[in-house]
């Protein structure tokens, strides 16, 4: 037997379903909700992803930054010592 929300089950049966109407709809039912656990789990964990990728960003950011003030440092320097 697959798995069934028995309280979705007996709220069918209670609104005249027959048992195998029932069944079958809460089975239904309950492999909708295993699936969006399932991408719920899954964008949860791209969250994550994105978090870092952006942490890590920052990071390479910041270090283009540091680099590109360093290389206009030592250009000044350069030029300046041509004169």
């Amino acid at each position: 037997m697959a798995l069934m929300l028995g309280k979705t089950y007996r709220a069918l049966l209670s609104a005249g379903a027959t048992e195998e109407e029932a069944q079958a709809a809460a089975e239904e039912l309950a492999d909708y909700e295993t699936r969006i656990a399932s991408i719920d789990n899954r964008l949860g964990r791209i969250e994550t992803e994105i978090k870092v990728l952006h942490t890590e960003m920052r990071l390479i950011t910041r270090a283009v930054g540091i680099n590109a003030a360093a290389t206009i440092a030592i250009l000044g320097a350069l030029l300046h010592g041509v004169r």
